[in-house]
């Protein structure tokens, strides 16, 4: 069954997010107005050693108050392809650039209240080019060994659902290269 979207209006506008009222007309013919976030898109990347880890960044999310550890991730800039905006920010974020990159996965958050699309990559050939230049991300960078992950969502040290997406992507991940 498939809603059809007679309107959109803004109610409020920033260059990070956009909160929109929408005239929709659900499959029953009931018409009403429903509020949609519009976000940019978020690129992530998933950097893999050849011993098996993961790069991660131990952060903290002031909007929640929460500490866990997180992949290098950002918004896609306009006019910007999510796999330049995975490689700018996982070069800005820890200083490690990619040689490579390969789809991992896609995903839609929250796609019944928000826009906003994740995609996620995967390199297995960055190489060190420097420190972080952005200085307000993380408290440390750590090569985490893809064998903790699973326990680390137990204990939620991983939350970020971009980041979830991430690393569960890949433990699932078959590549050939990674052994």
């Amino acid at each position: 069954m498939q809603w059809t979207v007679h309107g959109e209006r803004a109610i409020h506008d920033t260059s990070w997010v956009r909160l929109r009222s929408l005239d929709v007309e659900q499959p029953d013919g009931t018409r009403t107005d429903y509020h949609v976030v519009r976000l940019r898109d978020v690129a992530v990347t998933a950097a893999v050693d050849d011993q098996r880890r993961v790069l991660m960044m131990w952060r903290h999310r002031f909007v929640t108050d929460t500490w866990a550890w997180e992949l290098p991730m950002g918004l896609v800039d306009d006019g910007e392809q999510a796999p330049q905006a995975a490689a700018r920010e996982l070069e800005e974020e820890t200083g490690w650039r990619p040689r490579s990159l390969r789809e991992l996965a896609y995903a839609e958050p929250a796609a019944g209240i928000t826009d906003a699309r994740h995609f996620v990559f995967r390199t297995d050939d960055a190489v060190r080019i420097g420190t972080p230049t952005e200085r307000n991300e993380s408290d440390r960078l750590e090569w985490i060994p893809l064998s903790r992950v699973a326990g680390m969502i137990g204990r939620q040290e991983i939350v970020s659902s971009a980041t979830l997406v991430g690393v569960m992507a890949l433990l699932l991940d078959i590549n050939p290269a990674a052994g």
